[in-house]
C-alpha cells in the first residue's frame, strides 16, 4: 500500500479533520504532505471568508499526516507549537495545503505549511509548527 493511501486509512479516524471539516489527504511523501478542502458555508465567518480556526485546523492536520508520514503504522509526532500568518482572505472555493519539512530531529521537528487558493492563486497563511515525538 503506498503512502498516500495509508495516511488517508490511518487519518480516517481524526473525525474532526476529515468527516467534520472535510479536509482530503491529497499526496503524502517523505516528512511532505498536500492536504485540500473544499469550502462550503460552514467555513466561512460572517464576512463570507474562511474562518481562521479553519486555516488552522487544514494547517495543523497537514503538519500531522506530514510529520508522520515515516511511521505511519504508529504516530509518533503530535504538535508542539504553532504560528499562523494570515496573508490574504480566503474567499474562494478550495484551499490546498502544502506542508514541509524544514527541521527534522530525534525528538522535535519543524514543519511550514502554506495554504493557497487555487482560484485566486494566492497564498492565504503561512504556519510554522513545531512537533514533538511522544
Amino acid at each position: 500500500m503506498d503512502s498516500t493511501t495509508l495516511a488517508r486509512e490511518v487519518f480516517h479516524q481524526d473525525h474532526y479533520a476529515t468527516q467534520l471539516t472535510g479536509i482530503v489527504i491529497d499526496n503524502v511523501d517523505d516528512h511532505e504532505a498536500i492536504c485540500s478542502l473544499a469550502i462550503d458555508a460552514r467555513h466561512r465567518n460572517a464576512r463570507g471568508a474562511v474562518m481562521g480556526g479553519v486555516l488552522f485546523t487544514l494547517a495543523d492536520f497537514c503538519a500531522a499526516v506530514a510529520a508522520n508520514s515515516d511511521t505511519l503504522d504508529e504516530l509518533h509526532w503530535v504538535s508542539l507549537d504553532s504560528s499562523i500568518h494570515f496573508l490574504s482572505p480566503a474567499l474562494g472555493d478550495n484551499l490546498v495545503a502544502h506542508c514541509v519539512a524544514l527541521k527534522t530531529g530525534r525528538t522535535t521537528s519543524l514543519f511550514q505549511t502554506q495554504i493557497e487558493s487555487p482560484d485566486s492563486s494566492k497564498r492565504i497563511a503561512i504556519v510554522e509548527t513545531t512537533m514533538v515525538r511522544v
